[in-house]
């Protein structure tokens, strides 16, 4: 089953699974999935990895069921403080017969990249490129079968720290499947959330997740900045149950059960019963006690968020906006409001569109990644464009994976 995709989302409260598969007109269609809850993730790295592999096993085996048949192998998302995104330019010289391009100087080239300096500590997983270079004449796509001296690559380097991807390979086999790949999960985001007009023209991706605010400013077509905050929904959680004097449960169930983060939108300021884990004893606080904590620290990531984008760009340039995502605010009333207070520009909350159909939000990351893995395909069949030349670029697309991950075996496991 060459055509099916397996991608494992490991978030900070919960492990999805999706069984995809790529019809002949190259869209999406979801034959299994699987979610079971998991809190084995602090601020985006994995901290049980037995808990872990435990949740990714029972995921698998729920979109197994529904699939109705077995998978062996998956691509992961990755994200949080402990991965780095930069450009690299390089190239090769030509010398084959009448200086034309074949898929082995592509070989060439890649294989160049993945000896390219990265962060101490840190490990190439992925290469994206952004353009093709021949002779000076940029914008090229496709190279293979054209003519040269000198061939360059303008690309894309997703790094990650080894001990980080380490955890996420050894959760992923632990549960007795193989890695196909680790996916940035912006890069997956992107490909669910963001049209390609939007993408061009600029737009900031703020994902808000339980203990990490990832942001993602894209322009020309292409991510340009990624960076995260150590941030996110828990702490509004650990807000409430700090200022209210109730447990975590409690402070999760009422932030979930108003889900409003302005206190402007309150139509009914009445009174409910809490219980006091100090006091012991059961009190009444107004709503808007809960909204104006939930409201000051909504108002802090997203103001965070901010200052983090202009260490890098004005994000007055980006004229599509923002898209606010991720479990962490993006569900709250009055998030939106809040964004475009804060920025200046129109913000929308994520859609997930396509043939992803009706799948729940908390799936978008697993869709994004199949999306994601699936235009990249595309993307080589651009590039070698004939059916044995697609089935090169896929080997040659494996094969670097499996690079990937043995490096990052034979130094640690």
């Amino acid at each position: 089953m060459k055509d099916v995709i397996v991608s494992i989302d490991i978030g900070t409260t919960k492990v999805c699974t999706l069984i995809g598969m790529v019809n002949k007109i190259g869209q999406l269609e979801i034959c299994g999935k699987g979610y079971v809850p998991c809190n084995s993730v602090k601020k985006g790295v994995i901290i049980d990895i037995e808990a872990t592999s435990k949740a990714v096993k029972h995921s698998v085996q729920q979109a197994e069921e529904e699939a109705g048949f077995k998978v062996g192998s998956a691509y992961v998302n990755i994200y949080g403080l402990h991965i780095s995104l930069f450009n690299y330019k390089q190239g090769i010289e030509l010398s084959g017969v009448d200086n034309v391009i074949s898929t082995e100087d592509l070989d060439e080239l890649y294989d160049k990249f993945e000896r390219i300096p990265v962060p101490e500590g840190s490990q190439i997983i992925d290469i994206i490129p952004r353009e093709f270079i021949i002779d000076g004449y940029d914008s090229i796509k496709d190279p293979i079968g054209m003519s040269g001296f000198n061939l360059e690559m303008d690309a894309d380097i997703v790094a990650g720290k080894y001990i980080s991807v380490q955890n996420i390979i050894k959760s992923i086999e632990k549960a007795g499947l193989e890695v196909d790949g680790i996916i940035m999960e912006a890069f997956a985001l992107g490909e669910l959330a963001l049209t390609p007009e939007e993408k061009e023209q600029g737009i900031l991706l703020i994902d808000v997740g339980g203990g990490i605010t990832d942001i993602s400013a894209f322009k020309n077509g292409k991510i340009q900045v990624y960076d995260s905050l150590p941030i996110g929904g828990d702490h509004i959680t650990n807000d409430i149950s700090i200022g209210l004097n109730i447990s975590t449960a409690d402070a999760e169930k009422i932030k979930k059960q108003y889900e409003l983060a302005l206190t402007d939108l309150i139509k009914n300021d009445q009174e409910i019963s809490i219980y006091d884990i100090k006091e012991q004893v059961h009190k009444s606080i107004n709503i808007s006690r809960i909204i104006e904590i939930i409201e000051a620290r909504t108002v802090e990531i997203l103001s965070l968020s901010r200052n983090l984008v202009e260490k890098y760009v004005d994000p007055g340039t980006f004229n599509s906006g923002i898209v606010l995502t991720g479990g962490g605010i993006s569900y709250l009333n009055g998030s939106k409001q809040i964004t475009n207070a804060i920025y200046g520009l129109p913000v929308r909350i994520a859609a997930y569109r396509s043939s992803v159909g009706m799948l729940k939000t908390e799936y978008a990351t697993a869709a994004g990644i199949i999306r994601y893995v699936a235009s990249n395909n595309k993307r080589c069949s651009v590039i070698y464009n004939n059916s044995e030349h697609h089935t090169k670029s896929k080997e040659n697309h494996e094969s670097f994976w499996k690079k990937i991950i043995e490096v990052i075996k034979k130094v640690f496991f």
